[in-house]
């Protein structure tokens, strides 16, 4: 009889919960107890964990999510030697994901910002670090394509703005055509007309 499969520890329960939570309805849009049910976690098993409570999970959920975009990103500019393809498949893939849940779960990022107050320093820490972990990480794509420094540093910054303003208007719109519309766009004027026009540009 095979041995059944692992139980995935309480940490990892309960930052998939939370990032769940984030993608579909934000901080403030689940309530603890909730958040526990579906962690399958004790509320003692939180504060051990995370004593900072609730919005130290939603840290280490975010820190999770960027990890994972990050890894997501080395592979396709790793194995895609156009780095605007590759840009083009991350983007394909996030709107893909969006899709398949019915437009309900978007990049937990943006989902957070939007709602995030002026108290909530650690949060806007956490999410100003996420951001710019993702445009350094295009950014050095982008540099080793050979692309200027600051050339490459600026379409990264406006990649994710793409990225994310597309995200958010294909959930409420429920329809990819927002995002695909504005990848289109952007990456179409970024290869045209020649290879040259990636560089910086005239004075």
């Amino acid at each position: 009889m095979p041995a059944p499969p692992p139980v995935e520890p309480a940490r990892d329960r309960l930052i998939a919960a939370m990032t769940d939570a984030l993608r579909r309805r934000g901080l403030h849009g689940i309530g603890l107890t909730e958040l526990l049910q579906v962690a399958q976690a004790p509320k003692g098993v939180l504060y051990h964990h995370f004593p900072g409570g609730k919005t130290e999970l939603a840290i280490a959920a975010i820190d999770r999510v960027v990890e994972r975009m990050t890894g997501g990103l080395d592979k396709l500019l790793a194995t895609t030697p156009d780095p605007l393809q590759a840009m083009r498949r991350w983007i394909a893939g996030a709107t893909a994901r969006l899709q398949d849940t019915g437009f309900e779960a978007g990049c937990p990022l943006a989902t957070v910002a939007l709602e995030s107050r002026s108290e909530d320093q650690a949060l806007r820490e956490a999410l100003a670090r996420a951001f710019g972990r993702v445009r350094e990480r295009i950014a050095l794509g982008l540099l080793n394509a050979g692309l200027p420094a600051e050339r490459a540093q600026g379409l990264a910054a406006l990649i994710v703005a793409a990225y994310e303003g597309g995200l958010l208007q294909s959930r409420v719109a429920h329809s990819v055509e927002p995002i695909q519309r504005a990848t289109d766009t952007l990456l179409a004027l970024l290869a045209s007309p020649s290879p040259n026009a990636l560089q910086e540009p005239p004075p």
